[in-house]
């Protein structure tokens, strides 16, 4: 039996905000059915994501703001959600075996709240062109395996392994006592990325766009190192 608390699959998954729910009815893709906000205004993008969806016959659920946001994985939901088919998501042990299995040590990256579609597409695409072996999300509040994710990742999202968990310190703990090392990314940090010897296992966590780390995770970082940025 697995120690990790792997997230309940619940067989649908939401697309979140007025032009990726547009971009998806556009694309084809399947909806099962969109959640929108009673009071939201009528502007043009929700006028045509309404008329594709009765020409589609997708099902309009309207619902009060605290009845949508309920359901909203993110904060960007511009008062729309689009339900679709869940996507198949991996273990924390299927990554730890697939290293395994390539004879390395572990290298993955826990992303602890990263809401924005198409950062968690760009950073996946990052993850895969170096090597790592998978990425650890959260259930809830965070990004996920959307079509909006899947285009900025360029395709990089149907490679590596993505697995999804209740509890992202639980995780930690566990991976800790696995050999691992926790390594935060905190751009105040005195010790530089160049400095750490990533051949060893490790678990690097990222923080989300507005409020980097949080303090839970933070906690169990055995250590914190910068990447500088040009400019």
């Amino acid at each position: 039996m697995s120690r990790f608390s792997r997230a309940k699959r619940i067989h649908t998954a939401t697309i979140e905000g007025r032009r990726a729910v547009l971009e998806t009815i556009r694309s084809g893709s399947r909806i099962t059915k969109l959640i929108i906000y009673d009071a939201m205004e009528m502007k043009p993008q929700l006028e045509e994501i309404l008329f594709l969806a009765k020409k589609d016959s997708i099902t309009v659920e309207r619902v009060t703001k605290k009845q949508l946001e309920s359901q909203a994985h993110t904060k960007k939901h511009q008062g729309i959600i689009a339900v679709v088919p869940d996507p198949v998501y991996s273990t924390v042990d299927d990554i730890i075996s697939f290293a395994s299995k390539r004879s390395e040590p572990p290298l993955l990256v826990m992303l602890d709240g990263i809401q924005d579609p198409h950062n968690f597409g760009a950073i996946s695409r990052t993850i895969e062109a170096s090597g790592f072996h998978g990425i650890i999300i959260p259930s809830r509040r965070s990004a996920s395996i959307s079509p909006g994710a899947v285009r900025a990742s360029a395709g990089a999202l149907g490679h590596v392994l993505v697995a999804r968990v209740v509890n992202l310190t639980r995780t930690l703990v566990e991976l800790k006592s696995m050999g691992l090392s926790v390594v935060g990314l905190d751009r105040d940090a005195d010790m530089n990325y160049r400095s750490y010897d990533f051949k060893r296992p490790t678990i690097i966590v990222a923080g989300s766009e507005e409020n980097g780390l949080s303090r839970l995770v933070s906690e169990q970082c055995d250590y914190l190192i910068s990447i500088p940025m040009k400019g």
